[in-house]
């Protein structure tokens, strides 16, 4: 490299303030040429000013770094015929800038007195835009520093090169797009025809023209009718209004159908003696595809929150439902009037073994009708349901051929794509099945799933809760006697060995779903009774009550509870008693309640049980007064004065205000005594209070 050459530095534009540059010591390493480092300023003028000044001027532009390669006065001044000093051209200027509308008008400034530099755009980040912008305003080459191969190379061949040996009109173009950011780039002719094309190795192997052949061709040859005229529309607007433009597209490929993203960059100068655009895309397939699914996930997020809130409004409905056929209404009108769902009904099994229709709602009248008439070997997913006690959904009913064809065009008439089919229980009582349908194919996600099968639980809960409300509050109840000859249970397996009687005195569920029993067994020892149960595959766990001479009370742990089913039929136990292995069961169930279904409940539970008797009773019926003078007469004057006074002394607050010391002493009475006459007057009102309300309890074994 001759002197004169070496001393046309490489100037280096950095931000203002100037900062340290990034490339400077990498470019002096690489080349044998000067740099110069100066700041990007306000006015593009000082910028060239400052640029082409000879070495040790005085420049008002921007601020300089000499160059490592020697001092400013060591560079040697290009030789005049008059000896004087001449401002220097620099043999390349390289922006390393990041600002698009600094990077604008110094392109411009540049290229305007000092066409034959090259330039070069250098950001440190870089971006579509930057290259865009740079493409537009002539830059001979755009290397961003953040990319996987190194830009010093990039810049020295681009200073190498002289910008008189980018001579032709287009080659510029060529050359930023051989190294751009997108997958696939191209000059577009206005009339459509492909003047240059460039595609990434891997976006190549997905076209069916190979890029290579692409030149010469038209966007019709490429594309379908309706998306080359998209494609043309859209490089006529950015000729147009000389703006770049978006627009995206999709392109049939070797791997099907893709998504492509374009930018369109007009140029302003003509290529071949046409208007053309730089055609810069990108394969946005896979940015497409997630945005579908966060937007199907958005759109379930929404129905579900949708779902969610029908489901509540439905619960608050239940809550002060007065009869089963108010909730049953309420149900399916509410589900049906969110406009989720295009019909709803709820049937139950009768005693002939069909199922019957109880109440409904909605306009899915040809599939209802489709429902009651199917017959044959096909079990329906209502039948299904109800038969089980699980839980059933059929999507894309129209599609699916495992139907049968009247179902699925009654499926077509009503607009109906998908169903549910919901057990209505409590506990392991049925009431029937809740059927859903909607016009959605996929309606029924797993989520939406959870969501009916707690509605469903709900629905059984209220009208157990209903059934249990009218019988508690009814005048006149209905008693019902059933015999039980043998039960595989403990207390009959009991009384046929030994020859005693168990009683039950009370049974129940706890809130943890744990199933308890009290039962009196006359006739035998506590710790043969103890030793049978702990034996018995039923008890979970046993401990003594009450030990008497052959007779005793003890509370047992069952793993299942047959006669507690009734109390989920709205009937209540009013006594148990078991004898040489023959039951005897009173209960009582309110005056609508369904018989049959309160024996079959029990058939269940028990194979050779029947009715052996119904009668109508009429409750007594007794003022808040007469009860409370009933209480009272109950309760010795010790007892009822060791009441007041620990009741009054805060002896059952948390934490106590009188301890059981202090209130036998204002009796003047022992402790020991006085605890004794609470814990009687505790019993006697407590006694009255549970045998007298609520009889035997909710259950037994």
């Amino acid at each position: 490299m001759s002197d004169r050459q070496r001393a046309r530095p490489i100037v280096i534009v950095t931000e203002t303030p100037a900062k340290e540059s990034r490339l400077r010591s990498r470019l002096e390493t690489a080349t044998e040429r000067d740099i110069r480092t100066v700041s990007a300023p306000t006015d593009p003028d000082s910028l060239l000013e400052s640029m082409t000044a000879p070495p040790g001027a005085k420049r008002d532009g921007g601020a300089e770094t000499p160059s490592t390669h020697g001092e400013d006065s060591a560079i040697s001044e290009p030789e005049t015929a008059d000896d004087e000093t001449v401002p220097m051209t620099p043999s390349a200027v390289v922006l390393e800038l990041d600002r698009p509308d600094d990077i604008q008008a110094l392109l411009q400034r540049v290229h305007a007195d000092l066409s034959d530099v090259p330039t070069i755009v250098a950001p440190h980040e870089g971006s579509e835009r930057l290259a865009t912008v740079a493409l537009r305003a002539g830059a001979t080459d755009y290397v961003p520093m953040k990319r996987d191969e190194d830009p010093i190379d990039r810049i020295v061949s681009a200073v190498q090169s002289e910008r008189s040996v980018l001579s032709d009109d287009d080659s510029r173009y060529h050359h930023i797009l051989a190294n751009e950011l997108p997958d696939e780039a191209f000059v577009i002719g206005e009339d459509g025809t492909y003047l240059e094309a460039k595609v990434r190795p891997e976006s190549g192997d997905l076209y069916t023209i190979p890029a290579n052949e692409l030149v010469g061709t038209t966007l019709a040859d490429a594309f379908s009718d309706s998306v080359a005229a998209d494609l043309q529309d859209c490089i006529d607007q950015a000729i147009q209004t000389d703006d770049v433009q978006s627009i995206e597209y999709q392109a049939s490929t070797t791997d099907g159908c893709r998504q492509f993203e374009a930018r369109v960059v007009p140029i302003d100068e003509r290529i071949q003696g046409r208007r053309a655009v730089v055609w810069l895309a990108r394969d946005i397939t896979e940015r497409v595809e997630r945005e579908q699914r966060l937007r199907s996930r958005q759109d379930q997020l929404e129905t579900l929150n949708r779902i969610n809130a029908v489901v509540r409004q439905v619960i608050e409905t239940l809550v002060e439902a007065p009869a089963r056929d108010t909730i049953e209404r309420e149900v399916c009108e509410q589900l049906v009037d969110s406009e989720l769902y295009c019909g709803s009904w709820i049937a139950e099994w009768t005693g002939d073994g069909q199922l019957s229709y109880r109440t409904g709602a909605g306009d899915a009248e040809t599939v209802l009708e489709c429902v009651r008439e199917c017959s044959g070997e096909y079990e329906n997913p209502v039948e299904q349901a109800a038969r089980t006690g699980e839980l059933r959904t059929t999507n894309a009913i129209v599609e699916n051929e495992s139907l049968p064809e009247e179902l699925r065009e009654a499926a077509r008439t009503d607009d109906v794509r998908s169903g549910i089919v919901v057990p209505i229980t409590h506990e392991d009582a049925t009431y029937g099945v809740l059927t859903v349908l909607a016009g959605r194919d996929d309606a029924f996600s797993e989520r939406e799933r959870a969501e009916f099968e707690l509605l469903g639980e709900t629905i059984g809960f209220t009208i157990m809760a209903v059934k249990n409300r009218q019988l508690l509050f009814a005048d006149s109840v209905v008693e019902l006697e059933f015999q039980i000859d043998g039960g595989d249970t403990f207390c009959f397996d009991l009384s046929e060995q030994y020859d005693c009687t168990g009683s039950l005195e009370w049974a129940g569920t706890t809130s943890n779903g744990r199933t308890f029993q009290y039962v009196t067994v006359d006739g035998l020892g506590c710790e043969t009774v103890l030793e049978e149960a702990r034996d018995h595959e039923s008890v979970e766990e046993c401990r003594v009550i009450h030990d008497g001479d052959e007779r005793c009370t003890i509370e047992l742990r069952l793993s299942t509870s047959g006669v507690r089913t009734l109390a989920n039929h709205g009937a209540t136990i009013r006594d148990v008693t078991v004898e040489d292995g023959v039951g005897t069961c009173l209960v009582e169930v309110s005056q609508d309640a369904d018989i049959r279904e309160i024996a079959e409940a029990l058939t269940v539970a028990y194979e050779n049980a029947e009715l052996a008797a119904r009668r109508e009773v009429d409750r007594a019926v007794r003022t808040a007064a007469e009860r409370r003078t009933r209480i009272l007469d109950g309760l010795t004057d010790r007892q009822l004065t060791t009441l007041r006074l620990a009741y009054y002394g805060g002896f059952f607050d948390w934490p106590r205000e009188s301890t059981g010391e202090e209130i036998a002493e204002a009796m003047n009475i022992s402790p020991p005594t006085m605890h004794q006459h609470l814990r009687k007057g505790l019993k006697s009102i407590l006694g009255e209070f549970f045998e007298d309300s609520t009889g035997t309890g909710t259950g037994i074994d």
